[in-house]
């Protein structure tokens, strides 16, 4: 058997916390929306496409943030990333722990965190 990559990531969102989702994994960081299969879409959530991989973003009651498990998307252009983010008014932090890796974090709208680095 061989693992051959990584098809998605679910990250956790609350009841009724599709729209700020949107607002911010579609609006913000400009993931494009994918329809989620019939059969479940009753669950709630909402799904991106990132590259050839997907975010799923899945209710979970009760919620609870994942504060340190993150998903780590790579951006085109970080630094037109840091201004979208400052123009939504959404804080970041700049993070150069690990050298040559341009890379910030983010948190969420229901407080997961994100790590976003430059290709």
């Amino acid at each position: 058997m061989t693992v051959l990559g990584l098809d998605h990531v679910q990250v956790a969102i609350p009841k009724g916390g599709e729209d700020d989702a949107r607002a911010f994994y579609g609006g913000v960081l400009g993931l494009e929306e994918i329809p989620k299969p019939e059969p479940i879409r009753a669950r709630g959530g909402v799904w991106f496409r990132v590259g050839e991989q997907e975010l799923h973003l899945g209710v979970e009651e009760p919620f609870a943030p994942a504060r340190k498990a993150h998903p780590g998307l790579v951006a085109a252009d970080i630094g037109l990333l840091r201004e979208r983010l400052s123009a939504a008014g959404i804080a970041f932090e700049d993070d150069d722990q690990i050298p040559g890796v341009d890379r910030l974090f983010v948190f969420d709208p229901f407080g997961n965190r994100i790590e976003a680095r430059g290709r």
